[in-house]
């Protein structure tokens, strides 16, 4: 039998309850294995649709009109998937994302 198809009541109970707390909850002790784990994070400004003669049209100095409004929400992508919205800020001479919007999915919420 794979360890994929083992049922979570299969393993021994200190491991099925090592990840919560007295409470129920999930802390954030109980991450520290996967701290380490590069993720990729995306800031998506906007889209836009050109065909290849377009494209290469484009050189410095086009303007390349995005499907966004100026003051809309970004959309925030860890590993291409979308988990939060926000809005483009600047620090120090550096751009950064104010996260506004958490995305909650079905996935998540169980």
């Amino acid at each position: 039998m794979a360890a994929d198809d083992l049922a979570l009541e299969e393993f021994p109970e200190s491991t099925a309850l090592a990840t919560m707390d007295e409470a129920g909850d999930k802390s954030a002790a109980d991450l520290s294995t996967v701290f380490d784990v590069p993720v990729n994070i995306s800031a998506v400004l906007g889209k836009a649709h050109m065909t290849v003669a377009q494209l290469l049209k484009l050189n410095r100095g086009s303007v390349l009109e995005l499907d966004r409004k100026v003051g809309e929400a970004i959309d925030i992508f860890v590993n291409n998937r979308l988990v939060a919205r926000g809005e483009v800020v600047v620090v120090e001479d550096r751009l950064g994302v104010t996260m506004t919007e958490i995305i909650k999915t079905e996935d998540s919420a169980a």
